[in-house]
């Protein structure tokens, strides 16, 4: 069993491409439902943010997650071919946990991509693609993600899209007080753009689909308007702030072509975006999306606390895996060990009690393999089996 990964990183992959292969909740438990049914696959988990797309899979043979991806989603591979990154077994456990500790995303040490981990392995255990692999690698990506922002300050600068949104029109229009603002979408994203805003004096409203059921959070200080009356609310604001899972655009050039008033700024965190691009091109109006905030050019240095951390969960990881590779070759060695003994006792006749000594042989071999689990391998067992096999039927092994 391995572990290999392909993923659509920012820094490599233009959004065009990008929002191709973005996947609400339910389309990614769709997703995962695909895949794992594909040859090799045992296991799988997606992972689709604004900024990444990545499909982990653990399989028993050779696999390109990002072909099948591609395949999974009825989009051609072509596009993809030179922008997809693939990772194979410590490097991709690895980049899980720098992901996990927000050291791979656009924005320096993200506060949000630990609930992000967390959701795509949630999804995919929805979608019936997990495994005790991947399950175990999440949860330890996510326990060092958890002790990286505990023990560590990794930045003083904003570490959500949104804040990076609103410190991006403070540069670009002073001094935000009094300013309107409309935020269209009542998810994390959305309603953080809009308390972050109301806290820089905005006056902001926020818009809420009239057949949205269950509990409705508005931020407080916030104003609230129906979603199909967004329009009327963009005519005369002078921020707009999308963040939806809308296939639409929520903004068209149409729209805004309408209005008597245009807001002056308009900023998409969606991915698919909301806001269609070419609402850019009108006079006086500037559209930014989520390629814009954020800089992952700049040289950013690990503390070594973190590379610490990381190492030591990644270290616990292949402790684990390693015992739990070791279990069946170590089943099969017990076997051996008590058919070797049963042949001592019909040729010597000197070992009783069968049932006694099984549990005697079991327990001796699963205290070796425990206590060894650092130092062992699967094909070590494999070939300690081999070799007692041999000496029980007389046969020669070389080796």
């Amino acid at each position: 069993m391995k572990i290999v990964m392909s993923g659509l990183e920012h820094e490599l992959a233009p959004i065009a491409l990008r929002e191709k292969l973005s996947f609400t909740k339910a389309q990614n438990v769709k997703m995962v439902d695909i895949l794992r049914s594909r040859p090799h696959v045992r296991g799988c988990v997606l992972i689709s943010t604004c900024n990444r797309t990545e499909l982990y899979l653990s399989c028993d043979g050779e696999v390109e997650p990002g072909r099948l991806l591609c395949q999974a989603a009825s989009v051609s591979y072509e596009p993809y071919r030179d922008v997809f990154v693939t990772r194979q077994g410590e490097d991709a456990a690895r980049h899980l946990m720098e992901v996990a500790a927000g050291l791979r995303s656009r924005i320096w040490g993200e506060d949000q991509i630990i609930a992000q981990v967390k959701d795509a392995i949630s999804l995919a255990r929805q979608g019936g693609g997990t495994d005790s692999v991947l399950e175990t690698l999440f949860r330890t990506a996510i326990a060092s993600g958890k002790e990286v922002r505990t023990k560590v300050h990794l930045t003083a600068l904003p570490t959500s899209a949104a804040s990076m949104a609103v410190a991006l029109l403070k540069e670009k229009m002073g001094d935000l007080r009094g300013k309107r603002a409309l935020v269209i979408g009542n998810g994390e994203m959305g309603r953080l753009s809009a308390s972050l805003l109301q806290s820089e004096g905005c006056q902001v409203a926020v818009t809420l689909r009239t057949y949205r059921h269950g509990q409705t959070i508005v931020p407080p200080g916030c104003s609230v308007v129906p979603y199909d009356e967004r329009e009327l609310h963009m005519d005369g604001a002078n921020i707009v702030i999308s963040a939806t899972t809308s296939p639409h655009h929520t903004v068209t050039l149409e729209q805004m072509e309408s209005l008597a008033v245009r807001p002056a700024v308009l900023v998409d965190l969606a991915i698919p975006r909301d806001i269609q691009q070419e609402v850019g091109s009108l006079p006086g109006v500037a559209l930014y999306n989520i390629d814009d905030i954020g800089d992952f050019s700049a040289i950013r240095q690990v503390p070594e606390q973190v590379s610490e951390i990381i190492n030591a969960h990644l270290d616990n990881f292949y402790r684990w895996l390693n015992y739990r590779d070791c279990m069946g070759p170590a089943d099969r060695l017990k076997h051996a060990i008590v058919d070797r003994l049963l042949t001592a006792r019909e040729l010597e006749k000197e070992i009783s009690e069968t049932e006694l000594l099984e549990l005697a042989v079991g327990k001796t071999v699963d205290l070796l393999v425990s206590g060894l689990a650092e130092r062992i391998t699967a094909e070590q067992l494999t070939k300690c089996e081999t070799k007692i096999r041999a000496r029980t039927t007389g046969k020669q092994v070389v080796g």
